[in-house]
């Protein structure tokens, strides 16, 4: 799928820098940085999710250690 990105001058510079760091393209740079952000994004869900499911049950005894 083909996407126009409009970034801020000051981000725009950024990536440019990143990329040229790196020795990678921008495209390189961005594909990388969305990645990481879905993976840790959906990681942090899921922590999220099996914290809500299972804190409450373990909630007395919790409450018991932090006295």
């Amino acid at each position: 799928m083909a996407m126009t990105l409009r970034l801020p001058a000051e981000d725009s510079a950024a990536l440019a820098r990143t990329a040229e760091m790196e020795q990678r393209s921008q495209h390189d740079v961005i594909i990388t940085a969305l990645r990481e952000y879905i993976e840790r994004s959906s990681r942090d869900a899921l922590i999220q999710q099996v914290m809500d499911a299972e804190l409450p049950r373990y909630a007395e005894a919790l409450e018991r250690l932090g006295q």
